[in-house]
């Protein structure tokens, strides 16, 4: 039988998967730029909707490393030994967060090079 739909367990698996992540070096790190590039955005001196969306770039690594670590636990559990197949899932997933990365970076740029006076 299904269970219910229940927002009080959903928020409380949505802790649990946090606590796993906080467990992850790569993830830590990531938070540790999302925090510093947020306080560097409330002293950059541009306009409110450009902040709005240099703050939401900064989601991208966060969304991709826990994808990324999503993935790694899945093929963990499914083959504990070396196979090749297991180690391009890993690396295709970690090449998502490099290119999240990227993207926020270019993202950055681009409105630093457009506010530039």
């Amino acid at each position: 039988m299904k269970p219910k739909y229940s927002l009080k367990k959903n928020f409380t698996y949505s802790i649990d998967g946090l606590k796993v992540l906080l467990k992850e070096v790569a993830f830590k790190i990531e938070i540790s730029f999302f925090i510093i590039f947020t306080i560097v955005l409330f002293l950059l001196p541009y306009p409110f909707w450009s902040k709005i969306f240099l703050f939401a770039s900064l989601f991208l690594p966060i969304i991709a490393e826990t994808f990324n670590t999503s993935i790694e636990k899945v093929v963990d559990l499914a083959n504990e030994d070396y196979h090749i197949l297991a180690k391009q899932a890993k690396d295709i997933s970690a090449f998502a967060v490099l290119v999240s990365i990227i993207i926020t970076f270019l993202i950055w740029l681009g409105f630093v090079v457009y506010f530039w006076k």
